[in-house]
């Protein structure tokens, strides 16, 4: 039953158990928080929803319309092009940037051609040679992320799926050069954090990060997976999660109904947020940069040290 529909009987019955004078405070707390867990879950599944829609702007469409005079480069020098990561130079107000990017696919045949956005080793590793070439030129990095998650296929983890992601997150954390993040559809396991260790790292308001996809995590952790809408709910998924947990640094906010409801509305957000980054922290040293980078990662999280014997 529909979350606002639930409130109203609640009200109903919560005004008829006062007007009969009934002592059931204890039971409509509690039927009252159950609500509210049902209210938080039909929440969070529409920002799945809103972030899988299909009409909702990929990542080649908020780079032409954020950056001038985009050249895309391909391959890694080592096994060949993946289609699924978009990387490139353009312009942003007159600063040349490095772009890296996930890219899914609107039609069935592009998106077999880049696999449902969906990265080999190999596109890793073209992400990172960009990212070397950035920090050679002094060129802040701009990365777009939006991806289920890596491919898991045979062939990815034979050529090293896991060893790529890692070197990435190893390498973009020492890079010496500006790197900002954002999160625009998908953030989806190891697969998003490849291209997500950044300065800054942003999300749109409708945008979900996750370390698994509800589907995942409702066959993993509740045995069942046609209960993904409360696993997304358990996992904490959306924007607002992850700002109060302080793993982004901020959000970004949606037109009413999505970002494909104004896809030019979305990227003027987009490219005014990056504008003033990348200005504040081009003025930064390098070194400065990294430190404070690695700084940021260490307390990303929450944990507890065991200390006893």
């Amino acid at each position: 039953m529909n979350s606002v529909i639930l409130r109203s009987k609640f009200e109903e019955l919560k005004k008829l158990v006062l007007e009969a004078g009934l002592d059931a405070a204890k039971e409509l707390d509690q039927l009252e928080e159950k609500i509210q867990i049902e209210s938080r879950t039909e929440a969070t599944w529409r920002r799945v929803e809103l972030a899988r829609h299909p009409e909702r702007p990929y990542s080649l469409d908020y780079i032409h319309r954020i950056f001038d005079g985009f050249i895309e480069l391909h391959g890694d020098r080592r096994f060949a092009d993946d289609p699924a990561i978009v990387s490139g130079l353009g312009f942003l107000e007159g600063q040349p940037v490095t772009i890296l990017a996930n890219q899914k696919g609107r039609t069935l045949k592009e998106n077999m051609r880049r696999n449902h956005g969906m990265a080999n080793p190999e596109g890793y590793r073209k992400a990172l040679r960009l990212a070397k070439q950035a920090e050679k030129f002094h060129r802040p990095i701009v990365t777009f992320v939006d991806t289920a998650g890596a491919y898991p296929g045979l062939d990815a983890e034979e050529r090293g799926i896991g060893e790529a992601i890692a070197c990435n997150l190893k390498e973009f954390s020492q890079l010496k050069t500006p790197i900002v993040c954002v999160i625009i559809g998908e953030g989806g396991s190891g697969g998003a954090l490849g291209l997500s260790v950044g300065d800054k790292v942003y999300m749109l308001e409708n945008a979900i990060y996750s370390v698994i996809s509800p589907e995942g995590g409702a066959s993993l952790l509740l045995r069942d997976v046609a209960r993904a809408k409360d696993a997304a709910a358990m996992l904490r998924i959306t924007s607002e999660d992850l700002l109060e947990f302080k793993v982004v640094n901020g959000v970004i906010p949606e037109p009413p109904g999505g970002a494909h409801t104004d896809p030019d509305a979305t990227a003027a957000l987009i490219k005014e947020i990056l504008t003033r980054d990348i200005r504040d922290l081009s003025t930064r040293n390098p070194s400065i940069l990294v430190r404070y980078r690695n700084q940021k990662i260490r307390k990303t999280g929450m944990w507890n040290e065991n200390t006893g014997a």
